[in-house]
Formats: structure tokens, C-alpha cells, sequence
């Protein structure tokens, strides 16, 4: 029995996983504008329950926006720090410090990634102006600052850019622009990425999707804590956010940069051809990464889906720094995203 769960925690986090049966009906041989069809049908026929704006979103962000690290948080979107005296850029606050007041200073509010005013026609407050997938607990300093502001590529932490564009931060981006893709297939022109994205649309072969939102798709990973709101809102509104599921979706309706293929099924051929070995998956600090085609990018994330640090070589990591745990480490190489699970002891 030992034994058996040994092999267990050994076996690769990257490991072929089944297709969730949520997407049974869908054609994945179909690319392009015909799985955008299908995917915004299937999003669509699912949404069974339409959340009131008022209580039922706030309901929902206490719930699905929870800090997994303290479950009497929420975390901010966009926020960054919490060890200084700024408020503003606060990454947690108390769940039940939301403002439903005109003065909501050190109160968190509810942020539509989407903007009401950019939608053809406005949002409004309900529909998609109501729809949990978009919206967001954030701080109301933070909130007036990103305002309706479309966002541009930038580095570091969240801002207001030099152009007056708004860069949601290294952390949020992935979840923004999923988000997008989410609302653009569910509202379509309603709610076009190209309104609330600026720069070039080069990958796109129908001109609809900026470049910035597939790149931030690639670059930030789907987080534990990510995944795990999808599943809290499919619970509340019945429908799920399918570029959290699988980020490559995105990449097999839109093209751009390869994002991981969380099912490790619809890429299996460039799988087969360049399978990353990690090991060892149980260390005491340092883990080992071979058959890179290119300088690999690393990520790690702990089990509650926040980042931590490493030092790290082309082909080592050492994570001796963390305590001890369930890690996830993320390697990018060759246009190639897998993930591992690795155990710290």
C-alpha cells in the first residue's frame, strides 16, 4: 500500500487527464471560428441562473474570491502589497469589508473587468453586467484608478500607464485576459476584446482578439485559487470560464503564443516530441529539468496558488528557501507549458 502511494505522489502533475464532462458535446478536431461557436453556445445554454447584482454578486465574491491562505479574506484584484501603510494597493482585505456606501476609503468594492461603459450597448447592472465570471472583489482607491481604462501591456505591479491605458499587474493578467475571452464569447459583440484592449491584433485571424490578452494567457498561468472560482461560479450560475479549464483553447480559436494544454490531450503530439523530465518530484530543495528545447521560464506556485521565490539555473531549481509542502512548478520552453507537481520534505 506504501508503495502504491508513493508512485501516487511521484507521478507527473502534467499526467494525461480526462476531458471534463462539462465539454462532452464539444468537437475539439474543429479550430478557429468553429470551437469559438461551439464554446460560446455551450457557455451560453449552461448559464441557468442570472445573478442579481445586489445581494447576489456580493454573495458571490465572498465566496469565490476567498484568500486561500485566510478564508476571512478576499483577494484584491490588482492589489500587490499588504505590508505597507498604502491601502490602495492592498492584495487582501476582511471579506466583510465591502462598501455599500458613497465613502468606501480601506472598503472593497466590486470591479467589472469589463467595463459597463465599453460594452455596445452599456452593461448595465444586470446580465453581463451581473455576471460573476467578470467581476471582481478590489479595493475602491484601485477601482477608481483603473476607472474604465483599457488595458495595455506593461511589467511589475499594477498601474495607470504614461499613455493613460492601465496594466493590471504580472499576477492579474492571465486572469484578465481570460476573463475577456470569457465575456467576449458569452456577450459577443457586446462585449469585444478589442474595445477594452489596446495594441496590435496580429495573431487573430479574425482581427478580434489583441495580441496582449493570448500573450498574457501564456505567460500567467491559471492559478490553484483561479481554477477553483471557476468551479465555485459554475456552482452559483451554472456555466464555467472554458479558458480556465484549458488555456489553449485560446490558442487553438485564436493562434499566438502556445498556452499550456491543462488536459495534456489536445497538444499531445507536441507533448510526445518534447516531454520535459523533472525530477526528483520529492526533494528536500533541489529539482532537476531536462529535454528543454530552450532556456525554460520557471514558475512555482504553492498549493494555495500563491507564488514563491526560487533560485534556479537553466536546468535546476532550488526551492530549499520554502517550507516544506506541495509545490507546482511550471516550465515553459520551446513555445511548451507543463506543469509538476513537486513535494518539498
Amino acid at each position: 500500500m506504501q508503495q502504491k502511494l508513493l508512485l501516487l505522489l511521484l507521478f507527473p502533475f502534467y499526467c494525461v487527464a480526462q476531458i471534463p464532462q462539462y465539454y462532452s458535446e464539444i468537437d475539439f478536431t474543429a479550430g478557429g471560428d468553429d470551437l469559438k461557436d461551439q464554446l460560446s453556445e455551450l457557455i451560453t445554454v449552461t448559464h441557468t441562473t442570472e445573478l442579481i447584482y445586489t445581494p447576489d454578486v456580493w454573495n458571490a465574491l465572498k465566496q469565490a474570491d476567498l484568500d486561500p491562505a485566510n478564508p476571512e479574506n478576499v483577494l484584491l484584484i490588482y492589489g500587490y502589497n499588504d505590508a505597507d501603510a498604502v491601502v490602495s494597493n492592498d492584495r487582501t482585505r476582511d471579506k466583510d469589508l465591502s462598501c455599500h456606501t458613497s465613502s468606501c476609503n480601506g472598503l472593497w468594492v466590486r470591479e467589472h473587468v469589463y467595463p459597463r461603459s465599453l460594452g455596445d450597448p452599456n452593461l448595465e447592472f444586470e446580465g453581463p453586467g451581473a455576471d460573476a465570471h467578470h467581476l471582481r472583489a478590489i479595493d475602491s482607491q484601485m477601482n477608481n484608478s483603473r476607472s474604465n481604462r483599457e488595458f495595455a501591456d506593461g511589467s511589475g505591479n499594477a498601474a495607470v500607464l504614461s499613455n493613460g491605458y492601465f496594466y493590471p499587474g504580472d499576477e492579474w493578467r492571465g486572469d484578465v485576459a481570460r476573463m475577456v475571452m470569457y465575456m467576449y464569447l458569452r456577450y459577443l459583440d457586446q462585449c469585444e476584446p478589442t474595445v477594452v484592449g489596446m495594441g496590435t491584433v496580429t495573431y487573430s485571424p479574425f482581427n478580434d482578439m489583441p495580441d496582449i490578452f493570448l500573450e498574457w494567457n501564456q505567460e500567467d498561468p491559471v492559478s490553484p485559487y483561479e481554477a477553483n472560482r471557476n468551479t465555485v461560479l459554475q456552482n452559483m450560475q451554472g456555466n464555467r470560464n472554458p479558458f480556465i479549464d484549458n488555456p489553449y483553447l485560446a490558442t487553438m480559436i485564436w493562434n499566438g503564443p502556445v498556452a499550456q494544454d491543462t488536459w495534456g490531450l489536445l497538444r499531445a503530439d507536441a507533448f510526445a516530441e518534447n516531454k520535459i523530465v523533472v525530477y526528483p518530484t520529492v526533494t528536500t530543495g533541489v529539482v532537476y529539468v531536462e529535454n528543454t528545447t530552450a532556456v525554460p521560464v520557471f514558475t512555482v506556485y504553492n498549493n494555495l496558488g500563491q507564488e514563491v521565490q526560487f533560485s534556479a539555473s537553466q536546468n535546476m531549481i532550488d526551492l530549499g528557501r520554502n517550507s516544506k509542502g506541495i509545490y507546482h512548478l511550471m516550465v515553459q520552453t520551446g513555445g511548451i507549458s507543463q506543469s509538476f507537481k513537486v513535494i518539498l520534505n
